[in-house]
């Protein structure tokens, strides 16, 4: 399909810096196939599901993956994409005409690494030096990788550390947050308990490719990078029971959504999974896993734009993103959040 049939007009007021403050004060935008759109708030998801639903989120944790440094006199910038080993990982790099196979790269807080290789899509494989582990390093060396249309209106912060991490955050390996679960507090978990909603957990560590705009006019000329994700059987063998007993299974966030998608066959039953997926979903895509999709509001011509375009249809996902601009929803990693159920 032609990229630009995915363009819209957003206004720069509706990118939200901050995020809600309680994090489940953010509006949500009920989209149900069949009934009109319905303006709540994400405390009132109790009210909106099911009881037997199964909400399914994503307990990847991000780590500080962006880091300024040099190579002599010149600065490097690098942006951790995806963990090849536990000394190396996949960067993107700017600045990187500067930088050549085999360069040291001085961090700060004496964090070393080196400029392995260059890969086809122009990232390095940089290898850290030294023996305490990288997450270590990254600590104290790393910021929190804030998305480009935060990062380039503001300074990242200490209090990033904190809203920028999900409270299912569990198991360090995401660039970015798996920013839908972002909306969530204990109180809200509690009260989903009580309404009878049920929730799973899986892991897929979030790459900065997320953020990489699609640079081809069309979408079979587009590549998703790679990224690893893990269902344990237990976990798919609920996910398969609970929708045989009527239950609808509901991604928060489209990464969960990605990692279910690529789990489960043509025959709709959820497997076991654990290695990378580079799943592109766009119209036209049968949808095997899941009954529903708790999301944030995306960027234009964004390959999320065109998964949501595919759970929903592209015009009622243009009508549904002017609604929300109308009515001066906040969009993006740190804006409101919507529930689409086909």
């Amino acid at each position: 399909m032609r990229v630009d049939l995915f363009d819209f007009d957003l206004p720069t007021e509706r990118i939200a810096l901050r995020p809600a403050r309680p994090r489940d004060a953010a509006k949500l935008l009920v989209v149900e196939d069949g009934a009109p759109f319905a303006d709540r708030i994400v405390r009132e998801l109790p009210d909106v599901l099911r009881k037997g639903d199964v909400l399914v989120f994503n307990d990847t944790r991000v780590i500080p993956a962006q880091l300024e440094g040099r190579r002599g006199e010149a600065r490097i910038g690098a942006t951790l994409h995806k963990r090849i080993d536990l000394r190396r990982w996949q960067a993107f790099v700017r600045n990187a005409k500067r930088l050549r196979k085999g360069d040291r790269i001085e961090f700060p807080a004496d964090v070393t690494a080196i400029a392995e290789e260059r890969l086809p899509d122009g990232s390095f494989v940089l290898a850290f030096e030294g023996e305490e582990p990288v997450e270590v390093l990254l600590e104290r060396a790393g910021r929190m990788p804030l998305p480009p249309y935060i990062a380039g209106k503001r300074d990242t912060d200490e209090a990033d550390r904190s809203d920028y991490q999900t409270m299912f955050a569990d198991k360090d390996g995401a660039v970015a947050a798996p920013t839908a679960a972002l909306h969530f507090t204990p109180d809200l978990i509690a009260a989903l308990d009580a309404a009878g909603v049920a929730r799973e957990t899986l892991t897929l560590h979030v790459g900065a490719g997320t953020f990489l705009p699609v640079k081809a006019n069309d979408t079979e000329d587009h590549a998703m990078h790679a990224e690893w994700g893990r269902i344990d059987t237990a976990t798919a063998d609920r996910l398969n029971a609970a929708r045989a007993a009527g239950g609808r299974v509901i991604s928060v966030g489209t990464t969960s959504l990605r990692l279910l998608e690529s789990a489960t066959g043509e025959d709709g039953v959820i497997r076991p999974f654990e290695g990378d997926t580079s799943i592109f979903i766009t119209p036209g895509y049968r949808f095997r896993a899941i009954d529903g999709l708790m999301t944030n509001f995306h960027l234009p011509k964004s390959t999320l734009f065109m998964l949501v375009s595919a759970l929903m249809g592209l015009e009622k996902m243009q009508a549904v993103y002017a609604h929300a601009i109308a009515n001066d929803y906040r969009f993006y990693s740190y804006g409101d959040g919507s529930l689409l159920i086909p």
